[in-house]
């Protein structure tokens, strides 16, 4: 159960959200993207949200084209940014070559870089992620500091959820969660 929680993110602002587990992170982000209902208080966000779950929500029987081919419909993009925005995020994180392989048939890694390609798809003005490169080897790990980095500079937000952070100093604030409740700094 979550109390009291107010989260405000800024332009540009990376921002992290730890805790142990148990202690709500997930069910904020939930909440933040409309998958639950909160029971009291409100929401409220401008522009795009970009989510990348815990646990990759895909579809099996489709490839990673056809992944971002359903997004970009459901985000109204163009063909050609849906083009444009998939080259470059199969550049950026390195798994182009399975571009025409069905889900069921890709490693853990690979499946979180589809992951958070979809969630950047549309260049999301908020991007929430929860624990996002749990999976990833050390080089994706690497390139994925470059896209947060990238989209602080573009004036978007990032809200990243993890069981602990290691690279502080790559956020501008870091908010722990204990027992539903943010804890005082």
């Amino acid at each position: 159960m979550l109390r009291g929680i107010d989260l405000e993110l800024g332009p540009g602002e990376v921002v992290g959200l730890v805790g142990e587990n148990g202690s709500g992170k997930s069910t904020l982000m939930k909440v933040l993207v409309g998958a639950l209902a909160p029971d009291a208080g409100t929401v409220t966000h401008h522009g795009k949200l970009g989510y990348c779950p815990q646990s990759p929500i895909v579809y099996e029987r489709l490839t990673c084209d056809e992944h971002f081919e359903l997004f970009a419909l459901a985000y109204g993009m163009s063909p050609a940014d849906l083009s444009r925005s998939r080259r470059d995020l199969y550049a950026t994180l390195g798994f182009e070559r399975y571009a025409t392989v069905r889900a069921d048939q890709l490693s853990g890694g690979t499946l979180a870089k589809l992951n958070l390609g979809l969630a950047l798809l549309a260049d999301p003005e908020v991007l929430l992620l929860d624990e996002p490169y749990a999976g990833f080897d050390w080089d994706t790990y690497l390139r994925f500091w470059e896209i947060v980095h990238d989209r602080r500079q573009a004036g978007r937000s990032v809200l990243i959820i993890s069981h602990f952070v290691t690279d502080e100093e790559r956020f501008d604030r870091i908010i722990h969660l204990r027992d539903g409740l943010v804890e005082p700094p």
